[in-house]
């Protein structure tokens, strides 16, 4: 019995994915509850980065882009399930997603790298595409010669001169039309 106890805990990896258009304070709070819940739960953060604003593999929320960040962290039963609650309580965020990496990992053991703890402040540019996107929709940016060019009315020629169109339809058979011209003739 002089051997104590070593507390073992999991090692997990959390994806979360923040709105694209997040300003960098929002951005800076969010990763500051994540690292508060983490401590409070005497888990310790192993690496943190932000990966950037990213393609979304289908639209969340109404939004094709999003702010991905990786959170790698050690802890004990209950701090994924406190640490999702947290995120999902921010408006920020879009989507997260954790997979435990391993299983009986000793946290007195675990060595973290300063730097690799450190939120890098999320300094984006501001987002172009959707002017972009909404200009090339509508035919108004100039997409090289070999582009289709949409067709508009006065660039085209009528299919049909104004004589030979056919008059517009009343309802009536023209047969009935006829009748009443004779009726009014005689």
């Amino acid at each position: 019995m002089g051997q104590a106890q070593v507390q073992k805990a999991k090692e997990y990896e959390t994806i979360y994915i923040l709105r694209p258009d997040v300003d960098p304070d929002t951005a800076d709070r969010v990763q500051g509850r994540v690292s508060e819940v983490v401590d409070r739960a005497q888990g310790k953060l192993v690496k943190v980065e932000a990966w950037g604003r990213r393609r979304l593999a289908y639209p969340v929320a109404k939004q094709k882009r999003g702010v991905y960040v990786y959170v790698k962290y050690v802890g004990m039963g209950g701090l994924v399930q406190e640490l999702e609650r947290n995120l999902k309580l921010q408006d920020a965020v879009l989507k997260f997603q954790t997979v435990q990496l391993r299983d009986q990992v000793d946290v007195a053991s675990v060595t973290v790298d300063p730097e690799e703890v450190k939120f890098q402040r999320l300094e984006l540019a501001p987002e172009e595409e959707k002017e972009e996107s909404r200009e090339k929709v509508l035919g108004l940016v100039d997409m090289g010669p070999e582009a289709p060019r949409p067709r508009r009315e006065e660039e085209g020629v009528e299919e049909f001169p104004e004589e030979e169109v056919a008059p517009e339809s009343t309802g009536e058979a023209p047969a009935a039309k006829d009748k009443d011209k004779e009726e009014e003739g005689s």
